[in-house]
């Protein structure tokens, strides 16, 4: 980020009117300490990540087999839990952001109580989902009820940590380094999920029922109390998990409250009354980068949610690696972990538009690979070591884009403060909505391929279509997505532009007191 620096202040002060300008040369004679945020900050901040990421690893990998072949939920209604709790989850989040935009700022700040007081009623609400009530009759709206709450609270969780990066500094260069401190966290998170939640239930044995022309077929009356102990272990197994991650979100979440502290913009501080939350949704709607952005995101997102949501089904079924799917899980995020530092310093030297293109597509040639090989397992672990490279892209370049996108927001709409949850919130709620309709779809498609409930085997074409869901559907989705990135106007140069306006802006209001006169003047130049 270094390059280009001294180039930059000229081209900013063509942006600014004079009486700008002027009112900020006065603190220029006593220069301004810029704003550092500790490694000890970005650490704690960072840790905050890992409960969202540690439970939706479980979630996101083991659910859907867990429904199928542990809870023995039936195809049809385990697709409606799926989606439901996923179209409910994308619901919650601009409703909390509605409701974060009105609160009030509080000693704590006006995020962190929304995170405190949802913490122990969501780890409460995760340890249930994988809890197999005795009534089978009540399993659906079991499962359907504590998922939806336990993604609600979650959310409140979420959204105002999401938010967060904005009131951590006001420097651009400090929230990317805290953001990616967050993403190397986050990832490691998921590795964590997939460890746990992985090893945890691998070392019990998942009983399965064989065809009639099965080879190792035995009688079901005989096997039936072996089978039935067998079961019972694999869902302790889970609860055993659920407990285990259910304790890491609380220690992050407690290191994250002790260790941040939210700031304001100075010139936020001087706005008489908050916007509305309509108001404010109608102008972030109508901003152009955040439209493209999120569309863009949309699709990539989608890519990487089809490859996890059916990835345990597709190692355990298609490929036939029934006791290595965790492990393959495991090669993938430990990948994802080492490579997130490799992109920050890629997308600082080469721009995040760069990243993007390079980081996503690396997936592609590694998708048609799994498509065409036979079941292998070496060439399974360079492919899953591989992927992990696209998906530390993936995790980091939203988060890190998105700040850039409120800054621009920021420069033209200069009196809009508080908008920050709407433009987190709205991201997260399409992406979680899409992801519920593709997750519903790919479950009920394989009702429909003939899946049979705790089978050692699966008919021909249900391991077609999990190929087609872990592959084919994804590729697609990938190519989508990277056109509409060629939509987003934020470059390098745009940013800079940004950085320096916004700096005068601040200068202006935290010396003088920011005049409507010149921050509409501001905006009409930019």
């Amino acid at each position: 980020m270094a390059k280009g620096e001294g180039a930059e202040s000229g081209s900013a002060a063509g942006l600014l009117p004079t009486g700008i300008l002027q009112a900020g040369e006065r603190p220029a004679q006593e220069p301004k300490k810029k704003q550092q945020l500790s490694i000890c900050n970005k650490l704690c901040y960072a840790v905050g990540g890992a409960p969202y990421q540690v439970t939706g690893c479980a979630l996101g990998f083991f659910l859907q087999i867990y429904l199928l072949d542990v809870a023995q939920v039936n195809p049809f209604y385990a697709s409606i839990i799926l989606f439901v709790g996923r179209a409910w989850d994308a619901f919650t989040d601009p409703l909390v952001g509605f409701f974060i935009s009105k609160s009030s700022w509080t000693r704590l700040g006006r995020l962190m109580p929304w995170i405190i007081f949802s913490t122990p009623l969501a780890i409460i609400a995760y340890f249930l989902i994988w809890f197999v009530p005795d009534f089978p009759q009540v399993q659906f709206l079991w499962y359907l009820l504590f998922y939806c709450l336990f993604e609600t609270l979650v959310t409140c969780f979420h959204v105002p940590y999401s938010a967060l990066t904005m009131f951590i500094s006001t420097e651009q260069s400090e929230r990317d380094s805290a953001t990616a401190y967050r993403m190397t966290v986050e990832v490691l998170g998921t590795v964590l999920g997939t460890a746990i939640q992985g090893q945890i239930v691998g070392q019990a044995d998942t009983p399965c029922l064989q065809d009639s022309n099965g080879s190792s077929v035995a009688s079901e009356d005989a096997n039936l109390t072996h089978s039935t102990n067998l079961l019972r272990e694999t869902q302790n197994a889970y609860l055993l998990a659920a407990g285990v991650i259910a304790s890491i979100y609380v220690v992050c979440a407690v290191i994250l409250v002790l260790g941040v502290r939210e700031q304001r913009e100075p010139y936020e501080a001087q706005q008489a009354e908050p916007m509305s939350f309509f108001r404010g949704l109608r102008l972030v709607m109508s901003h152009g980068p955040y439209v493209k952005l999120i569309a863009g995101f949309l699709f990539t997102s989608l890519a990487f949610m089809l490859v996890e949501g059916n990835f345990a089904l597709f190692c355990t079924y298609t490929l036939g690696f029934r006791n290595e799917f965790q492990n393959l899980l495991l090669a993938i995020m430990v990948s994802a972990t080492l490579t997130i530092p490799i992109w920050q310093w890629f997308l600082t030297r080469f721009g995040k538009k760069t990243a993007v293109y390079i980081g996503i597509s690396s997936a592609v040639p590694f998708l048609i690979l799994v498509a065409l090989i036979e079941s292998n397992l070496i060439v399974t672990y360079v492919v899953a070591v591989a992927a992990g490279v696209s998906v530390a892209a993936a995790f980091l370049l939203p988060w890190s884009m998105l700040p850039d996108v409120i800054d621009d927001f920021h420069l033209k709409q200069p009196h809009s403060h508080g908008t920050e949850p709407i433009f987190f919130s709205f991201y997260v709620f399409f992406t979680k909505f899409a992801s519920g309709v593709s997750l519903g779809i790919s479950t009920l498609s394989l009702d429909f391929a003939g899946y049979r409930n705790r089978g050692c085997s699966q008919p021909a074409g249900v391991k077609f279509t999990l190929k087609m869901l872990v592959t084919m559907a994804p590729i697609v989705l990938i190519l989508l997505g990277l056109l509409l990135f060629k939509l987003y106007p934020i470059d390098e140069e745009k940013r800079r532009q940004n950085k320096k306006a916004l700096q005068a802006l601040r200068e202006e209001a935290s010396s003088s007191g920011c005049s409507d006169t010149d921050s509409t003047e501001l905006a009409s130049i930019l």
